[in-house]
């Protein structure tokens, strides 16, 4: 039996390791991004046997109407700023720029909210607002926004996985370590230094920034 990584697609062959993946701690963890072993799905031949794929959705997720904070609208116009570099739009970038720098000079950059509390966010993007926004673009026949949704999907997952060993670990889980973010997609990864191949976009290893 073989299991497909959802994060970056790495397969743990049981007939090559000699182990069963059921046998696998609970701690074990991908070799290639850190994905958790409950993000692993079985896979039978080229198709991957997803959960929800078995599911009834008879119901669509709808996005929340709550608003925005500035620290969050500053992010978001960060991003379109480095989207617009990327595909050398330099005015557009550079207007991009002066929103997020407006948005983050009105956001209150003292108070952290509580990681439960950024959990219960990722959770309900994930359960919420990708599903939809994903429908939205097959609709349209996007491809590029079905990428970039899909690669934002991944890195809010591992997100939500940093969030969670975080409250079970505290301080200690960034101990002696460092933090990379991959510039292209936001993908995170924890360790000494950054991987040879971002496991989500597979941009080289140079493209990840030390955060910390």
């Amino acid at each position: 039996m073989k299991y497909e990584c959802q994060m970056c697609g790495y397969i743990y062959d049981e007939d090559v390791e000699k182990v069963p993946f059921s046998s696998l701690p609970d701690n074990w963890t991908c070799p290639m991004c850190g994905a958790p072993k409950n993000l692993f799905e079985p896979k039978s031949g080229d198709l991957v046997l997803k959960k929800e794929d078995t599911a009834k959705k008879e119901e669509k997720n709808i996005p929340s109407e709550d608003g925005l904070s500035p620290l969050a609208l500053s992010v978001l116009f960060s991003n379109l700023k480095r989207g617009a570099e990327k595909q050398y739009k330099g005015k557009e970038a550079e207007l991009f720029g002066v929103i997020s720098d407006y948005f983050l000079s009105k956001s209150d950059k003292g108070t952290i909210p509580d990681v439960s509390g950024l959990s219960e966010k990722v959770r309900e993007n994930l359960n919420s607002y990708y599903p939809t926004a994903m429908e939205i673009a097959k609709e349209a026949g996007d491809r590029g926004a079905l990428r970039a949704l899909t690669w934002a999907e991944k890195v809010q997952r591992m997100i939500d996985v940093l969030l969670s060993r975080y409250e079970k670990e505290g301080e200690a889980f960034l101990e002696n370590t460092n933090i990379w973010v991959c510039s292209v997609c936001g993908f995170i990864f924890v360790g000494d230094s950054f991987p040879q191949i971002c496991p989500v976009c597979k941009v080289p290893g140079w493209k990840f920034d030390k955060i910390v």
